[in-house]
């Protein structure tokens, strides 16, 4: 496992350049968002992940062209909101033979991250996770990983759902990015936005797919989940549970994750 600590996880107000870049990328998701994410009713989210046929480069930077035309998945839901600023997050996904690529932005008023070692309080900080069932029929077989904007990241399977507890499992191969506009760890001042660019290798779940490597329409049964940090915690979430009390281990409320040939025609011009 390594992750990546660049220059672009650093405050970015040296960054000029790079401010306009992320500028017109946060634009463009904010465009491109639908809006059935704003309701919290109606039937499981679904999204459609189409390929990159060029590199991704996991920097935090998210300057390259798949990134700009890929679609947007709906907005987050906040199912046990009970005060506070709702701080939306926004997410593409891409994918290619060998890895499915997650790309988030985060708005943050007051960002928090201090763990940077693999299985440390992750938790605690402004933190983002995937949770993946590979086997959509299946939906109680699912893995975790879970990040924040520095590199630290905890990982765990769930065989059983909340049934059993989770059993020990290391993520393979996979890269973390970052980049942030603010001040971390200081809550005396307003921050922007945090940002995570993660690649993980297909490989992991490779076993408990239906078939491997996959195909344009296989699904996975995916949540996204968003929630630590010491001012204004919240819970959210791409596919809201249905908990009374916050609770992300829900399975049954997972979304639908379609893996598509689809490449985007930005992409293909250039």
């Amino acid at each position: 496992m390594t992750h990546k600590k660049t220059d672009a996880m650093q405050n970015d107000r040296a960054r000029p350049m790079w401010n306009r870049t992320l500028h017109g990328m946060l634009t463009a998701l904010f465009i491109t968002v639908p809006a059935s994410g704003q309701t919290d009713a109606g039937p499981l989210p679904e999204y459609t992940m189409h390929r990159t046929d060029g590199p991704i480069e996991i920097d935090g930077r998210l300057d390259e062209p798949a990134w700009f035309a890929a679609p947007a998945m709906s907005l987050f839901h906040f199912p046990w909101h009970k005060k506070g600023s709702k701080e939306q997050s926004i997410v593409k996904m891409l994918w290619d033979d060998d890895y499915v690529y997650i790309a988030h932005v985060c708005l943050d008023a007051h960002i928090t991250a201090r763990t940077k070692e693999h299985d440390g309080p992750v938790a605690k900080d402004d933190c983002f996770e995937i949770m993946v069932a590979p086997d959509p029929g299946k939906p109680s077989f699912y893995f975790n990983i879970e990040w924040n904007v520095i590199g630290g990241y905890v990982d765990g399977l769930r065989p059983d759902g909340t049934r059993k507890p989770r059993i020990p499992w290391d993520v393979e191969g996979a890269r973390f990015g970052g980049s942030l506009q603010g001040t971390v760890n200081d809550d005396s001042d307003l921050d922007s936005w945090w940002l995570g660019e993660v690649a993980i290798p297909l490989r992991n779940f490779a076993k408990h797919m239906p078939q491997f490597p996959p195909r344009p329409g296989d699904e996975w049964r995916i949540n996204l989940n968003r929630h630590g940090g010491d001012t204004n915690m919240q819970y959210s979430q791409w596919s809201p549970a249905d908990t009374p009390q916050p609770a992300f281990h829900v399975p049954h409320c997972f979304g639908v994750l379609r893996f598509s040939d689809d490449v985007s025609l930005f992409e293909r011009r250039n």
